[in-house]
């Protein structure tokens, strides 16, 4: 299959997909087949696509021009690849979760969620592979109104509260001051939006302040990065079922989010402009602020998917410090975060969800000795804290590593205390979890009892071990996973004047 061809089917496939489970709704099994499948094959088409990537092409596609300068076009280097793969390959993993917690839960509007779930997988395509601005703020909405159902999924009035908070924070910020950023910089350009290696704006004439402004509509306007103080939508969308919340914080929207921030930073200002750009030393202290802040929030709340919540958030941001770092370390440990953050949160939000349809327990508190009844979640569940935390030898060692070799680097020495902050935050709000669910009930505390006969159905617990293990390959494969970015990277950090060397 050629490039072109590759790259089309990659964004159609998830929109047929969508529709064979429209046409089999009244068939579950058919319908979850066509949803399994379907991943799978989305998935063996992104490996193509990624090993093209790997041997050094840059796969294009032109599907026509709106306006001047307003291209929908694609390509794929490393970075998106990397985010197609990761979002793809736990699309599968969640497919299958999704049907034991849908299933074992009774949830109402069950084809609804597939469909809407195969729409935001397009969106999350799109994004990866967009080839410029105008092209990814398409798939960013998409990725937005998508995910909007999956979010009111339950119809109460909490729900839709949520939905309507997520939606117009998202909306907002992205029409406000996104697209803000994308029109300025079609004009500033020269009338293009593309990606360019090194940077857009790298041989374009342009004032630091006009630099820094537009950093800031940026970074903040990408709300999906969920960058205090555009972060409040995250908590409120909790209320969505435990997969579409996996789908939120791993596999697409906030990693949409962050991998735009990154994408952004390498593409269209470059390392030598981001250097240059006054607010981008403001940036990283948000970002730091938010790491903190996020998981001191954390610490104070005893219901499951709320504490993981704002652990998201504050992972979140590592990968805007790497982004605002800007050089070879940081835009590395941030492109790394992408993947082992995804893994490691994906895994966590499905042992809350296999919990809440064996017990219907939702807060830490009464989860004391549930672990001895369930013990392969919540040994799945410590495997992937000690990934969040950064212990080897599991992938979120690699990201804190890079970071803070990053942060040396550019002589921020105060970075990696933050990071150390956070690890010891990560221990304080994620380990007692694991460890009171293994400690024996408290002589006047009830024995747990499962409301669902049998416990939480196999999928759901399958599902978070095997991600729970993907943490530890994914720590073997950082050799090959590094090599994959580097050309990337090092196109970002090239200097002008490097680039113009025969």
């Amino acid at each position: 299959m050629n490039p072109e061809t590759l790259i089309a089917s990659i964004l159609v496939l998830p929109l047929l997909i969508a529709a064979g489970i429209a046409a089999t709704g009244k068939f579950p099994n058919i319908r979850e087949g066509v949803t399994i499948l379907g991943s799978i094959a989305l998935f063996v088409l992104v490996v193509q696509l990624v090993m093209m990537v790997s041997s050094g092409a840059r796969p294009e596609l032109f599907v026509g021009q709106a306006a001047p300068g307003l291209a929908i076009a694609f390509k794929v280097e490393p970075l998106g690849a990397l985010f197609a793969i990761v979002a793809s390959g736990l699309w599968i993993v969640n497919s299958f979760y999704s049907i034991g917690y849908m299933r074992g839960n009774r949830e109402r509007n069950q084809t609804r969620f597939y469909i809407c779930f195969a729409i935001a997988i397009c969106g999350a395509m799109g994004v990866a592979t967009a080839g410029n601005l105008f092209t990814l703020f398409i798939f960013y909405e998409v990725l937005t109104l998508s995910t909007y159902p999956l979010v009111a999924h339950k119809g109460d009035a909490a729900a839709q509260r949520g939905a309507r908070i997520y939606l117009l924070t998202l909306l907002g910020t992205s029409i406000g001051l996104f697209l803000t950023a994308i029109m300025w910089t079609w004009v500033v350009a020269g009338q293009r939006l593309d990606f360019v290696d090194g940077g857009l704006l790298a041989n374009v004439e342009i004032s630091p302040a006009v630099a820094s402004a537009l950093l800031l509509l940026f970074v903040f306007g990408i709300g999906k990065a969920a960058l205090m103080p555009f972060h409040f939508w995250l908590p409120n969308a909790m209320v969505a079922p435990t997969p579409v919340s996996a789908l939120l914080h791993a596999v697409a929207v906030v990693k949409a989010g962050v991998f735009t921030v990154l994408k952004v930073s390498m593409y269209i200002f470059g390392a030598d402009l981001l250097n240059a750009t006054p607010s981008r030393e403001f940036l990283m202290d948000v970002a730091c602020i938010t790491i903190v802040v996020a998981s001191l929030i954390a610490l104070t709340k005893d219901n499951l998917k709320a504490r993981l919540a704002y652990s998201t958030i504050a992972q979140l941001a590592y990968v805007t410090l790497g982004a605002m770092l800007a050089d070879k370390a940081g835009f590395m440990g941030g492109s790394l975060q992408i993947a082992a953050h995804a893994v490691a949160k994906i895994t966590l939000f499905m042992c809350a969800g296999a919990i809440y349809v064996a017990t219907g327990l939702t807060n830490i508190s009464d989860m004391r000795g549930l672990g001895r009844k369930m013990p392969w979640v919540f040994v799945a569940f410590f495997m992937a804290s000690l990934s969040i935390i950064g212990v080897p030898p599991f992938a979120g060692d690699w990201p804190k590593y890079e970071l803070m070799q990053g942060a040396i680097d550019r002589g921020a020495d105060w970075v990696p205390f933050i990071l150390i902050a956070s690890s010891v935050l990560n221990i304080a709000y994620l380990l007692p979890i694991a460890i009171l669910g293994l400690m024996p009930p408290g002589p006047e505390e009830p024995v747990k009892e499962f409301k669902r006969p049998g416990g939480a159905p196999a999928l759901t617990v399958a599902a978070p071990v095997f991600t729970a293990f993907l943490c530890l390959i994914l720590f073997l494969l950082i050799d090959p996973i590094g090599d994959f970015l580097s050309p990337a990277i090092n196109a970002a950090t090239t200097t002008v004047q490097e680039a113009a060397l025969p």
